[in-house]
């Protein structure tokens, strides 16, 4: 059964990386520079004063959270990117402290910027996070990796919100029992949730 479920998600994946990036390419310039510019009111009551804000830096064809880190980050919030040593290790978190010009990030495995070593170690109370597929019930398809679901099976008052493209969306996934559920989802043109724990 369980075989049967992660080749299912391994199709569904490859599916809807395509759709995503499709999407994400034949955005228009214009509105591309409009889309996730500011986090909407309705998501923002979901964020304590103060919080510890963990983010993300999109790959091609993910929802951008660049514009939300600044964002954050003016209104007073310290910032936090994920860090990744080897794929054995869990995932943590790292100060983020230049979401502007990002010269505090060096190059991580599988060609992502990340914090050094240097920065100080934090848990972000929100986490905004990028997924590959959706539900309306705040199910979400990883990357496949699991870096998230462990590090919210660890950290379970986390805040957790997805960013994705409306195509994303999908009436149903494959879940397991380690497949945590989100508080909430925006996408350009919606918010869901926030969801039951």
């Amino acid at each position: 059964m369980t075989a049967d479920i992660s080749q299912r998600k391994k199709q569904l994946r490859s599916e809807l990386r395509a759709r995503r990036r499709h999407y994400a390419m034949t955005l228009p310039r214009e509105e591309r520079a409009l889309v996730f510019h500011r986090p909407p009111a309705p998501l923002l009551r979901l964020v304590p004063e103060g919080a510890t804000i963990g983010l993300y830096r999109a790959e091609p064809g993910e929802a951008p959270a660049a514009s939300y880190a600044r964002f954050f980050m003016e209104n007073g919030h310290p910032i936090a990117l994920p860090r990744v040593t080897t794929l054995d290790r869990p995932m943590e978190f790292r100060k983020h402290t230049d979401p502007f010009e990002e010269s505090d990030l060096e190059d991580g495995p599988m060609g992502l910027r990340q914090p050094g070593l240097d920065a100080p170690i934090v848990e972000p109370e929100v986490l905004f996070m990028p997924l590959v597929g959706f539900t309306e019930r705040g199910e979400r398809l990883g990357q496949g990796g699991g870096y998230y679901d462990r590090w919210l099976a660890a950290h379970p008052a986390t805040i957790a919100i997805g960013m994705a493209w409306d195509v994303q969306e999908v009436e149903e996934l494959p879940l397991e029992d380690h497949d945590i559920p989100l508080s909430a989802i925006v996408t350009p043109s919606r918010i869901l949730g926030p969801f039951d724990a």
